[in-house]
């Protein structure tokens, strides 16, 4: 993966920025720089002064991925040598398990119609995640109702994947409902295999059934992973 491409990758982790758009309003810059810069396969030395400045990020981790994440501290930036018998090796910063970034999270409710496009969904709050959780098409959400107990409790925090929307029977996916917002539900190929039924996992709420086209206009994406407390 060429220089460029690797930086904008942790960057955009770093900063939650999903787009370019998105990346010019942290960065404070046109989008077209962004364009220039991927062009020219380098990245400008004033966005690691940025982001250290709005964000704490330190340089040498967005140019190679290694060492702390973070530099700034509650007290300010003050870097200084750990004793050798504490110093931890730079492969431990480079581990996704070791290194996390702050994400957005939304909720579930939202005003959804068959006949409009997708609404937008309101952020709920702020999230820091492990980066081995995070994929391209991430979103985050934070559920709400009680039709996933005892298994997905209200308030979990929910990793959905928007890319993977090849439904394998058994699984449990994200799909928008009128009147409800976004839902999760276990999706089933029907008897019949000309449509999909939809189970939760508490006895409390009935099984529904979709034609193929309206499975495929209301579905979000697949769970792949939830924390929770119990």
């Amino acid at each position: 993966m060429p220089v460029f491409a690797e930086i904008y990758e942790r960057i955009k982790l770093a900063t939650s920025s999903r787009t370019q758009v998105e990346l010019a309003e942290v960065l404070d810059i046109r989008q077209s720089s962004i364009s220039d810069a991927k062009r020219r396969n380098s990245v400008p030395g004033d966005w690691y002064m940025k982001l250290f400045e709005k964000y704490g990020l330190n340089p040498d981790w967005l140019k190679q991925g290694v060492g702390p994440m973070y530099l700034r501290t509650e007290q300010g930036y003050m870097p200084q040598d750990a004793p050798a018998s504490l110093a931890e090796s730079a492969a431990y910063y480079g581990d996704a398990l070791a290194k996390n970034s702050v994400c957005t999270e939304y909720d579930m409710q939202c005003a959804y119609s068959d006949k409009k496009p997708r609404p937008e969904l309101t952020a709920a709050g702020k999230i820091s995640l492990p980066l081995s959780l995070g994929r391209e098409g991430l979103l985050v959400l934070r559920m709400r109702g009680a039709n996933m107990s005892p298994l997905i409790l209200p308030g979990a925090h929910l990793g959905v994947d928007t890319l993977d929307t090849n439904v394998v029977s058994g699984q449990i996916y994200t799909l928008f409902a009128p009147n409800e917002g976004l839902m999760l539900r276990r999706v089933f190929l029907n008897g019949t295999q000309d449509g999909y039924l939809l189970r939760s996992e508490s006895s409390d709420f009935p099984e529904t059934s979709l034609t193929p086209d309206l499975l495929s206009k209301r579905l979000l994406g697949k769970v792949v992973w939830i924390l929770q407390e119990f």
